[in-house]
């Protein structure tokens, strides 16, 4: 598979929801060592004396006779010549000093030339023992050469290797379900996300329920690159939220029912079918699509107080006498349908003013709705099963797109009931709309929903001990994971971003010229949008810490480091970096799980790839040997072909062994 741009989108089942951090080539350790010349062998002078001594003791007699051959020989001689001997016996007597002289001085000559000749082959056997040695030296060299050059080579390879790969979803994954996190994780997690998308033409929706602005990164970013996003925040702009606009009676009554149900206990509500009989009863006396305001008026009419609503002009006195007639029977049954039309009515009048101020909103390929700090828990949770509904009701009359084209983000996913996860899911796979789940705890609907059926689960920092305990048995044991030192340090920099609020852009949207300027805006190529990592280093808090951690080549260098080793139990789910992510998913050859680091920042580092760590090893080995490109991975979001591998080094010429060293010992040994 060939490298993608970043910002491409990437095909079915390819949004990006992280980087890995990994070596594919591995520390060569320490260079190879260069060989030592050993200690020059040469002739012994201990040795040398000791033959000489050893001769000279052998040879005393022979110089001792030598030596009174000679003098005798002298002194006869002398005799002669003074009278004293007579000629004959003086030639005689110094014939025989000669001859002992003679004999004994060749003797002394033998052994002198058989010290000399032991000599001589000693001195040759040093050289030949010098000349081995020096032929065994020249062979390491050369040897050590070779070594040192591919040691040079991959030491250059794993200096120069990327580090980062991203992290996509496998083909065919409709839905991913992230179990934990913080605020600031999952704002990570969504410009990471975004970055694959926006870009490329994708669309985004993001359900805040967490009452916090978990989105505002992705929004600063949006914003960066060219596209204004439409911001609503609940419940000042639920006036102008039009989500239920166009429902049928049946789906109308379906998502009221469940809007109804969420404001009690899971399991402790009403029966869920008498909910739907009597909100199809009322949608009937009403006709045409009302609205939620007018359904909530006919039940307290079916309840029997309609005097406010008639006085109001939310439903007519005769549709308020139709519904008073239907409350007409008396008897158990009666007066249950009663009670339960109150208590739909309390809590749907929190959503009474949906709809009733509606303005032209500009398009957006991003689209926040979000929920208010102030929202209590039965109102965030009405409001939020209110959105997830709807959306469901819409997604399902949407016919199939390219697969995560749309991808709809649901942050504190774990206030929908199961029912209305199931809904939304549902919808979202018929519709080919990628859907990811954000759970900030994992009650028991939650965990037997996680990962269930063609899903990806991911686990980020889990507060919860038990929630925790629940998720490493859902991982296994024994999975070792390998952690960076840059996904450490950048996440306990990052501030979280639960103290931001959301600017409503909703509210302030208008008809007319203004809108289509801001709608204009928003599309591909505006000369205003900015490169894909530069947006993300100048907008977000996680591209601007990133760039400052890594500001000079040895914080990068040490960012670049692995920091420590982890087995995925309890206490390390609840010890995570904010940003860590561990991915689970079924492959055929058992389930896989991946370390991500959500950080979007890390797109722009020189170390970052857009091959995934499967598509790099499955590259040829010429591929990832071509040199590299000009730049890094681009402030433009565009990565250059073949830099996901070191350019070669080119091998030296073969010189041979180097030249022989004069030995000026050789001369006087």
């Amino acid at each position: 598979m060939t490298a993608s741009r970043p910002g491409q989108f990437q095909g079915p089942g390819q949004l990006q929801v992280g980087w890995q951090y990994a070596t594919a080539y591995p520390d060569p350790g320490p260079p190879p060592r260069r060989p030592t010349p050993p200690e020059a062998e040469r002739l012994s002078p201990d040795w040398a004396a000791a033959q000489r001594r050893e001769e000279s003791q052998l040879n005393r007699p022979l110089k001792a006779a030598f030596a009174a051959a000679v003098v005798l020989g002298l002194a006869l001689a002398a005799l002669g010549a003074a009278g004293s001997l007579g000629a004959l016996l003086t030639g005689l007597a110094v014939t025989c000093c000669a001859l002992v002289a003679a004999v004994s001085g060749y003797a002394l000559w033998q052994g002198e030339h058989a010290v000399r000749s032991r000599m001589a082959d000693e001195r040759a056997r040093i050289d030949r023992l010098r000349e081995a040695q020096e032929s065994r030296l020249f062979a390491g060299q050369a040897e050590h050469a070779a070594k040192m050059q591919a040691w040079q080579a991959r030491q250059l390879a794993y200096e120069q290797q990327k580090r980062w790969y991203a992290v996509r979803l496998p083909d065919g994954v409709h839905r991913v379900d992230i179990a934990g996190g913080t605020i600031s994780g999952w704002s990570a997690m969504l410009t990471t996300a975004a970055a694959s998308l926006l870009p490329a033409g994708g669309e985004i929706t993001v359900l805040d329920l967490t009452g916090s602005a978990a989105a505002l990164d992705l929004a600063g970013f949006a914003r960066a690159t060219g596209t204004n996003p439409l911001v609503s925040v609940l419940p000042d702009d639920l006036p102008r939220l039009d989500l239920d606009r166009g429902l049928g009676r049946d789906a109308l009554a379906e998502l009221l029912s469940a809007v109804a149900g969420a404001g009690g206990e899971p399991g402790t509500d009403g029966d869920p079918s008498l909910d739907h009989a009597i909100l199809e009863r009322v949608i009937d006396v009403l006709g045409g699509q009302p609205a939620i305001a007018g359904v909530a008026a006919g039940l307290r009419a079916l309840a029997g107080d309609p005097g406010d609503d008639v006085a109001a002009g939310l439903i007519t006195a005769a549709q308020a006498a139709r519904l008073a007639a239907l409350a007409e029977p008396s008897g158990p049954r009666a007066r249950a349908v009663l009670e339960r039309a109150w208590v739909l009515a309390s809590r749907l009048r929190k959503l009474a003013p949906a709809g009733t101020a509606l303005v032209p909103l500009p398009r957006s390929k991003l689209r926040v709705i979000a929920l208010d700090r102030r929202v209590g828990t039965v109102s965030s949770r009405v409001l939020g099963t209110y959105l997830a509904a709807a959306l469901a009701q819409l997604l399902s009359g949407t016919p199939p797109g390219p697969p995560w084209q749309h991808t709809l983000f649901v942050l504190g996913a774990d206030k929908l009931h199961g029912g209305t996860l199931d809904r939304l899911s549902d919808a979202c796979e018929r519709s080919a709309t990628g859907l990811v789940l954000a759970y900030r705890n994992l009650p028991a609907h939650v965990r037997s929903r996680l990962g269930r059926g063609n899903a990806v689960a991911a686990f980020m920092r889990l507060a919860d001990a038990e929630d925790a305990r629940a998720a490493s048995e859902q991982l296994g044991t024994g999975h070792r994971f390998a952690l960076a030192q840059l996904t450490e340090a950048i996440g306990a920099s990052v501030a979280d971003t639960a103290d931001g609020t959301y600017t409503s852009t909703a509210g302030e949207a208008g008809a007319g010229e203004s809108t289509a300027g801001e709608a204009g805006a928003g599309e591909p190529g505006s000369s205003e949008s900015e490169p894909v990592s530069a947006a993300i280093r100048a907008s977000t808090g996680w591209g601007m810490a990133t760039a400052k951690a890594t500001a000079d080549g040895e914080s990068l260098a040490q960012a670049g480091q692995r920091s420590r080793d982890f087995l995925a139990g309890p206490d390390e789910l609840r010890q995570l970096p904010a940003s860590a992510m561990i991915i689970s998913y079924a492959a055929p050859g058992g389930p896989q799980l991946v370390l991500a680091d959500a950080n979007p920042g890390i797109g722009g580092l020189s170390a970052a790839t857009q091959l995934t760590l499967e598509e790099f090893r499955a590259r040829p080995a010429q591929e990832k040997a071509a040199p590299a490109g000009p730049g890094g991975s681009g402030d433009d979001g565009a990565s250059p072909p073949d830099t996901t591998a070191p350019p070669p080094v080119r091998p030296a010429p073969n010189l041979g062994p180097p030249p022989r060293r004069l030995d000026w010992r050789r001369g006087r040994s």
